[in-house]
């Protein structure tokens, strides 16, 4: 390539490569419709493994394949509350002996200050 290709462009801007004498990889089309009735074809890698879903390029909806199934729902734990997780540190008993405890420190101060 001349000195005079580069002269005037940003380097890393303007590939000067071309596809000539390259074999991309063998590929397939994926077909997804959303709820909304949106179709699309996604191109994949032959050996890629092809996902059950997608989101949609139209809407942002979850699509789903044309041939496949729905995907099996994920087991998904209940959030820990705080609730919870100070039931797992003390019992029901402690808990009753430490409000008992901040009760009448507050008690006091409001005699205190009455």
């Amino acid at each position: 390539m001349g000195e005079r290709a580069l002269r005037g462009t940003r380097l890393g801007a303007t590939s000067y490569e071309n596809d000539r004498n390259t074999d991309l990889a063998p590929r397939q089309e994926v077909s997804y419709t959303c709820p909304k009735g949106h179709r699309f074809d996604v191109p994949l890698a032959a050996e890629a493994e092809i996902p059950a879903t997608w989101e949609c390029r139209m809407c942002g909806a979850t699509a789903l394949r044309v041939d496949g199934e729905l995907p099996e729902a994920k087991k998904v734990k209940p959030p820990r509350t705080h609730w919870d997780m100070l039931l797992e540190r003390r019992t029901i008993e402690d808990l009753e002996e430490v409000l008992n405890e901040r009760l009448a420190i507050l008690r006091a101060q409001r005699r205190k200050s009455a």
